[in-house]
């Protein structure tokens, strides 16, 4: 068994379609807090980077969009690709998750995985979404009273990422030897790898057959999952977890990478899904807004000060109300 470098997820990330129907989906719709909003880092395009999740931003709730709304550019959902953002809600809830996404014009059913009662619905830009009932995660809702929820049927934060892939087998080396996950589930649904976590077993990899859809776009282009981030909870862990998947032979591992709040790398897995392993520095979401009102303004990283008004101009007028 690999040493667990990981301890739960840190976030997980989708190229979207709409800023304001890609907010008010997060914060009105699942009750999430916006904890962050800024600009991404990559490339020249302006872009929002939006943040959403437990009131402080805790690792494990944060979900992060790329509102990517441009002329020509849509990504394609297939296999070899990430395809069902997951987040656990508490168990018997599901009726009301049901009710509520239903009576919000988004049509939603019950269903079951690996034994697991959940929730079915969409994001407005098509990307697959699941609430899943897991008795096993005692992390506190995200009670957001302002939008309805209660510790009774508030989020609790990300159950995981569903993978589609061509071949089951090619993703098990990478999963298990390497990140460290540990298979608790395998059938004609799928495959299911717990993620090690110091807080207990709330989280997961499932890893889904598909032989019969096209590649899915690994290109930074709405309606698509961008990657699923895992928490390394240090710089130690994460070069040692690089170490690690280079010295089996995964040489594409990025270097380093500074987003302001957090350092990162990423490797692109053998089913195709981008992974990242990130650390939250010691200043996290407050490094540029008070502790008290993350995620209440616009705020750019300081090398992006110069490029302020340009960005600006560029970018899809939105409320954030």
């Amino acid at each position: 068994m690999a040493k667990a470098l990981v301890s739960g997820y840190h976030h997980l990330t989708l190229s979207t379609d709409g800023a304001q129907e890609d907010f008010d989906f997060y914060t009105k719709t699942l009750g999430l807090y916006s904890i962050k909003r800024t600009v991404l880092f990559d490339g020249t395009i302006p872009v929002y980077h939006l943040y959403y999740g437990s009131k402080s931003g805790d690792a494990s709730t944060i979900i992060t969009t790329f509102p990517f709304r441009k002329p020509a550019i849509y990504g394609r959902r297939g296999t070899n690709q990430s395809r069902t953002i997951m987040q656990s809600i508490p168990v018997g809830s599901s009726d009301y998750w049901v009710d509520r996404l239903n009576g919000k014009g988004i049509p939603a059913q019950k269903t079951s995985r690996f034994g697991l009662t959940r929730v079915v619905f969409a994001h407005p830009c098509g990307i697959p979404h699941e609430l899943v009932e897991n008795p096993a995660d005692t992390r506190l809702p995200i009670v957001n009273p302002a939008q309805g929820t209660t510790e009774q049927t508030a989020i609790r934060g990300i159950y995981g990422g569903g993978i589609a892939v061509f071949d089951l087998d090619s993703m098990n080396e990478f999963i298990e030897g390497g990140v460290g996950l540990t298979l608790e589930a395998s059938s004609d649904e799928g495959r299911m790898y717990s993620v090690p976590d110091n807080l207990g077993p709330h989280s997961v990899v499932e890893i889904l057959e598909d032989r019969t859809s096209k590649q899915g776009t690994w290109m930074l282009a709405g309606g698509t999952i961008h990657h699923l981030a895992l928490n390394t909870g240090n710089e130690e862990n994460q070069y040692a977890l690089k170490a690690r998947l280079e010295g089996m032979g995964f040489t594409d591992v990025s270097e380093q990478k500074d987003r302001n709040y957090f350092k990162s790398m990423y490797v692109r897995s053998p089913g195709g899904a981008l992974f990242e392993i990130a650390w939250t520095v010691p200043e996290g979401w407050a490094k540029d807004e008070a502790p008290d009102a993350i995620g209440k303004s616009l705020v750019f990283p300081p090398w992006f000060e110069d490029r302020r008004a340009e960005l600006m101009q560029g970018l899809e007028e939105a409320a954030f109300q």
